[in-house]
Parts: C-alpha cells; structure tokens; sequence
C-alpha cells in the first residue's frame, strides 16, 4: 500500500510547501495554505505510457475550427462566431449574477443539434425543471445528471457521446482519489484535467461553470483558467437589471468583444443595440452630465458620464470614482487644477457611469474632464454632445483609434455635435451629418463644450 504523506497547498495559486506558510511565495496571498495527504507510492500506469516522439511542425496537417452556432447573437459574438467543437469553456460570475439562466437557455438552443448532458452537483432535477418552466424550455434532447462523482459522470459522457456537456459546478465535483474535499486545488485540478482528456478526446464541447471569490476571480487554482480554451465572465451590479458578458480568454477568438443582455422573468434578453439603451433615461440636461463614445472590441457603446463637484467640510477632500479608474480620476484632475486653473483643491468630486457599466478606456478621459468641469461652474452642456478623446498630462487631447465607429453611431442616435481630438478630425474620409469639433487642448475643449 503506498504510504500517504502530508503537505500543504496554496489555496489560491496551488503552491505546495511540506509545511504551513503564513503567507504563500507563488502569490504572496496570507493564511491561503490548507493541509492535504497525498500519495506518493509509484504509479501503475508508468508502465503503461506510449512512446510519443516530436515531428516537425510543417508536416502537421491544420483543421480548421469547427463552429456551432448557439442561437445566442451576443454569445456568438463573444465567443468569436459560435462554440468550437471539442473546446473547453469556462464561465464564472457572482452568484445569482445568471450564469446557470444563461447556460440553461443555451441548452435549448442548441438542443437541435444533438443530445445536451447537463450535470449538476448543486441544484436537483425537480429545481432545474422550474428554472426550465419558467424560461419555457421543453427540448427534450436536454437530459439531466445530479452527480458529484466524476467516475460516473466520465461514464456517462462515454456512453451517450453528447453534443455538448454542461458542468455546473466544478467545485461541487469530486474524485475517489484525491483524499482533499471536493472544491480544494488539487480536486478541481484533476477534475478539469479528466473531463479536458475525456472531452477533447470524443470531440464533445464542454461548458464549466465556476463560483468566483470575493475578489471576483474564479475560485480554485489559478491554473484552471489556463487548462480551459475559452474563459468568459458575467458581470453586472445587483441592482441592475443589465449583464455583460465579457471573454478574458480565448483561443479561437479575440478577447476585446462584449456581449449585453437583461435579466428579465423570460431569462437572460438580449440588447442588440446597448447605446439606446445606456442612455434612454437621459431627458434632463443637468450640470456634471455628459455622454462619450467608448469601445468595447468592435462595438461603440454612448454611456453617460455623470459628475459632481461639492465644497469639502473636511480637511482632506474626498475622490469616488464608479465604473471607473480611481487613479485616472484624480490625474485629470491634477490636470485640470494645473492647465485651467480650477480650483478643484477643497472640492469633493464624484465620478459615476451610470448603469452600472465599467469603463477602461482613456477615451473616455475628455468626458471626465468636461463632466468635472461642468459641475464645478454649474454650466449644462448641451444634451445632443458627445466627446471622445485621450486627456494627456500637459493638457493635450491625443487620437483615439476607431473614430469612425463612434462617430457612425452618436449620427445614428442622433447627437448633433462631436468633439474630438484635431489629430483624428485631419484624418476623417467620410462626411458625417454631424457638427465636428476638433480640439488640441483641455482649453479648447471646455470652449468647444461653452464652459469656457
């Protein structure tokens, strides 16, 4: 019998040490190490293993991807035109966030081009049969397994050869040997490692739903993310009805494209054109209000940026930024105390992107210049406005890629005028219905906005 020795484990990063650690070397996380017995008698299937020699690369005959579409514009989008057969892909998000809604509805969707196996280790047949009901989904190509034990699930994979394969969760998932709890690194490392093997190897698309920590990383060995081909997130505020789904990797695809739905009573709805909807409650036209065109991969998003400026009772003046880089807000803030001679020293300023959108784009930086600039002097800017542009440390107002894009859709809503950097005005080809402003400098742009 092989004698079983003791080590421990980065929860977070799958560091081993032979002892605890109060802060682990891999990740420098604190009090992440576990205790856990592992094995360490030889291994049966050395003997077993086939002799595999390298070949050179050009003698390697490609295949291209193939691709199933899932009936899901928004996830086709993300996933770069549909779900490559044989790949391995990884959702996570916050719970209740509407991963297993969404997952559930592609299901149905794709129930038409074959069996679907959905395995569930958290929720029961009678739980997801209401969840079923409730979306109005009736395929019957969509069969159900409650099963935590991956010995009967690999069984079950083999024997019905489904279309696809849904994991919900993969922390819920266990083997027999691996003495650690189900959830721990080494379980979901070996978990994610058997269903890659049985998975790619009949060929057979596989969806892994992960929890996420408080941190908003999916939980488990970091390691994980990268087994898996294709990893996707949910993101959304509690208090919002709007999800975005936003891919962090993939290997058939670009990374930089979103996909944006509404979680109503019918499920996870589609918004094919998020700009009118971003800014549909927009009637007003307040000071520290001000809408810019943003980027998300190909798609131009208008989003309303909202500012407000207060006098500080306290001796330190506080910056809150939401949806948006903390540290950005302060540097155009410096910037505007230092090119313009706001005195914005003694004042409170806070920053919001409403609908609960984060944003990361530079941009999106002459907006936030304006939108704290509009507050401060109680000036409105006028409602049919719309900037764009990157805000430099000297005060200039630099090019951003892709204007034509965002200029195509602020015409499309019907904005009126547009300032933009004078770099990206020189290089414009087609002629828009548009009143375009380019500017050089923070001054020209405040003059452009009428704040100046």
């Amino acid at each position: 019998m092989a004698k079983a020795k003791t080590i421990f484990v980065c929860s977070s990063c799958g560091y081993e040490s032979t002892k605890w650690l109060g802060k682990c070397p891999g990740c420098n996380e604190w009090n992440s190490f576990y205790e856990e017995k592992v094995s360490n008698g030889p291994s049966s299937k050395l003997s077993e293993k086939k002799v595999v020699t390298p070949k050179p690369l050009n003698e390697v005959i490609g295949k291209d991807a193939v691709r199933t579409h899932t009936g899901i514009g928004e996830l086709d989008r993300v996933l770069g035109g549909g779900l490559v057969k044989g790949s391995l892909v990884l959702v996570g998000g916050e719970p209740g966030i509407g991963k297993s809604t969404l997952i559930l509805q592609l299901c149905d969707k794709m129930g038409g081009e074959g069996k679907v196996l959905y395995v569930s280790g958290e929720e029961s047949a009678e739980q997801i049969k209401l969840r079923a009901d409730r979306l109005g989904i009736h395929n019957e190509n969509i069969l159900f397994l409650g099963e935590t034990d991956i010995e009967i699930i690999e069984n079950n994979i083999l024997e019905l050869k489904p279309k696809l394969v849904i994991i919900d969760s993969i922390q819920t998932m266990y083997s027999d040997e691996i003495s650690s709890a189900a959830g721990t690194v080494s379980q979901v490392r070996e978990i994610t490692a058997r269903i890659m093997r049985v998975c790619k190897g009949n060929e057979i698309t596989t969806i892994i739903i992960g929890h996420v920590t408080k941190d908003g990383n999916i939980a488990g060995p970091r390691v994980l993310e990268h087994m898996v081909d294709t990893v996707l997130y949910i993101e959304g505020e509690r208090y919002f009805s709007y999800r975005i789904l936003r891919g962090v990797k993939n290997r058939f695809g670009s990374t930089n494209e979103i996909g944006m739905f509404e979680m109503q009573s019918e499920g996870m709805v589609e918004i094919t054109n998020p700009s009118s909807v971003l800014i549909s409650e927009r009637e007003d036209n307040p000071a520290g209000s001000i809408i810019v065109a943003s980027m998300e991969g190909t798609r131009p998003l208008l989003i309303e940026l909202q500012a407000l400026t207060t006098p500080s009772v306290f001796g330190l003046p506080r910056r809150t930024a939401n949806g948006i880089d903390y540290n950005r807000l302060t540097l155009l803030v410096a910037v505007l105390e230092k090119k313009v001679g706001l005195a914005l020293g003694a004042q409170d300023i806070y920053l919001n992107v409403v609908s609960g959108i984060h944003i990361n784009e530079p941009a999106v930086d002459l907006g936030m210049v304006l939108a704290v600039a509009s507050s401060f002097k109680n000036i409105p800017i006028s409602k049919t406005t719309v900037a764009m542009g990157e805000v430099g440390l000297t005060g200039e107002i630099r090019a951003v890629n892709l204007i034509d894009k965002r200029l195509k859709e602020a015409e499309k809503l019907g904005f009126k005028t547009c300032i933009i950097p004078e770099s990206n005005k020189k290089l414009l080809k087609d002629s828009y219905k548009l009143d375009i402003i380019g500017v050089r400098n923070i001054n020209d742009a405040m003059k452009a906005a009428g704040l100046k």
